[in-house]
């Protein structure tokens, strides 16, 4: 998306070092995994214009808090217990 450059770069250095962390200790069988949302609503974003934002979401609505943390708790779960490396997008549909 246009005008994303500093938030693109802000992102991708921790996904860097998360995949880098995960790979230097996965011997120890400790598992390094993120989640990155998106959009959500909550208090912070209630002042934004939903409206605006449904034009580029494809899901045409933000996300909601507990949709994030399902997929925290599938990443702590023995589902999970072959990932690492590994971010996990919760966006209604943009790439970040």
């Amino acid at each position: 998306m246009a005008g994303m450059v500093k938030s693109s770069a802000a992102k991708t250095g921790p996904i860097g070092a998360n995949r880098a962390l995960a790979g230097d200790i996965a011997r120890r069988n400790v598992f390094v995994n993120a989640v990155a949302p998106g959009l959500i609503a909550s208090k912070m974003t209630e002042h934004l214009s939903l409206d605006a934002f449904s034009k580029v979401i494809p899901l045409g609505r933000a996300g909601k808090a507990e949709e994030a943390a399902g997929c925290v708790r599938f990443l702590c779960s023995e589902l999970a217990s072959s990932t690492t490396g590994h971010v996990l997008t919760v966006n209604d549909g943009p790439s970040i």
